[in-house]
């Protein structure tokens, strides 16, 4: 007997939710990274265009399965076609995978708004904070904690009372931040110790401007490479993510609509994040402050950048902070429940049961890698970096080999075995049309599947280029 499943109670919420998962850590912390790497405008020129072409087709493949199957990502590939079950293995696997490390680096972003909220944002900007407090033995744990135990509740109170109504009271506060902290980059100056003042309106220009100085055929290549990279774990697709989501989605909601308004959320957002952190950066540290992304960004170079600002860095901080951690949440919340949703649909679990037992899960893992930095501290090498730790094997397993294998598999299930028409049928069915239906299959079927591959073998570190 099928048992009833939750579902969104309108389009509202599952954009929302949608967005929010999509909006996350990546979009902060990679995005104005390699935008500044890559040419500034020519990363955003081609980002824009992959987002409404390879990433349009991906996140539609997803959601489309996701609302067809009426599934969890472990038993929906099932449900499209019989003997594809192992690619919901992968697919769920992924999440699974993540979850552990994200609460890690979701609890760093919880220490980090207590201490400006505190009034301490100028110690935080000192040299070594951030690793005296990574290394530590129990403070990042206990920050892991906290930042999971909200996550879970979510979790546990389901699909509307949880996921949804906490989207619709943090996107819009997300956005409004994200806005107000990037127009408040684009107000500030800064005279350097040599006497040249830089402003936020020239870190502005950085990022809008096209720069096509030495562009050579193997450099473009490497920055369409970084945009496809960069949009793959934006819009949270083969992670199992947006299958959950779809399949909470009504029937009668236009799909082909929402899609469009997800795409444009995050890229928006995305965007802004780079308005947001490269005049600041640029302004107070100049063009060298630029070259750090990840980690380092969020909890070395910008902590020195408010400090630099003097009483209005605390505040700044605060907000920025605040911003970041309702971004980290809402996109651990959509991970998570990628893997509780698999466990109710394939194990016929109580959502109390299935939340239990993947809390457990990503719990004991968040633990080992807090204490990677300490009592189990190792230095490992991986194809594409040296001296590497457990944080960063489990994110090189599950982004660099495990969702591109996911979605180049994709691709062909869909594009090659069920056919487009598949997906296109259950787009249309609640009677919208789907606008780009020609480039769809020509994606699905023939570019996805090419530059997937590409992306794989430079993030497994097969091809260089450079």
């Amino acid at each position: 007997m099928e048992h009833k499943r939750s579902s969104f109670g309108g389009t509202l919420g599952f954009v929302l939710a949608a967005a929010g998962s999509a909006v996350g850590l990546g979009n902060i912390w990679r995005f104005p990274y390699l935008a500044a790497k890559d040419g500034g405008g020519l990363f955003i020129i081609i980002y824009l265009v992959l987002a409404l072409t390879f990433g349009f087709s991906l996140l539609t493949t997803e959601v489309a399965i996701g609302r067809k199957s009426k599934q969890g990502p472990l038993t929906a590939y099932s449900k499209i076609k019989k003997g594809w079950g192992f690619l919901g293995v992968l697919g769920c696997l992924v999440p699974a995978i993540i979850m552990p490390y994200y609460c890690v680096i979701g609890g760093w972003v919880v220490k980090y708004l207590f201490v400006f909220l505190k009034g301490e944002g100028v110690s935080a900007a000192n040299d070594g904070y951030f690793t005296s407090f990574i290394t530590g033995e129990y403070e990042p744990i206990v920050m892991m904690a906290v930042f999971f135990f909200i996550v879970a509740f979510v979790i546990f109170l389901g699909v509307n009372k949880g996921i949804e109504s906490m989207s619709k009271v943090i996107m819009p506060i997300l956005i409004v931040l994200v806005i107000g902290i990037a127009a408040f980059s684009l107000t500030i100056k800064y005279e350097a110790d040599d006497g040249t003042v830089r402003t936020g309106l020239q870190g502005l220009k950085i990022l809008l401007v096209p720069n096509l100085e030495g562009i050579t055929a193997g450099k473009f290549l490497n920055v369409l490479v970084d945009a496809m990279g960069q949009l793959f774990f934006s819009l949270s697709v083969a992670m199992g993510i947006m299958i959950a989501y779809g399949s909470y989605v009504s029937d009668k909601a236009n799909l082909s609509k929402s899609i469009n308004q997800i795409e444009i959320f995050d890229t928006v957002v995305a965007v802004l994040a780079g308005v947001m952190i490269i005049p600041a950066v640029f302004t107070f540290m100049g063009q060298e402050g630029l070259d750090s992304s990840g980690p380092g960004l969020m909890f070395i170079s910008l902590p020195k950048v408010f400090a630099a600002m003097g009483k209005a860095g605390n505040v700044i901080g605060c907000l920025f902070f605040a911003m970041v951690l309702f971004a980290a949440l809402t996109s651990a919340i959509s991970i998570m429940e990628a893997v509780v949703s698999s466990f109710i649909d394939a194990f016929k679990m109580s959502r109390l049961k299935a939340t239990v037992l993947e809390g457990v899960i990503a719990l004991a893992g968040a633990v080992v890698v807090c204490l990677g930095y300490n009592k189990l501290y190792f230095e490992a090498k991986l194809p594409t970096a040296d001296g590497v730790q457990i944080l960063d094997i489990l994110d090189y397993i599950s982004n660099n080999i495990l969702m591109p294998i996911v979605a180049i598999a994709t691709c062909i299930l869909i594009g090659w075995v069920v056919k487009p028409k598949t997906v296109i049928d259950e787009v249309e069915k609640s009677g919208g049309v789907m606008s780009r239906k020609k480039l769809y299959v020509v994606m699905i079927k023939y570019v996805a599947p090419v530059l997937l591959f590409i992306l794989f073998l430079k993030s497994v570190g097969i091809i260089n280029l450079g």
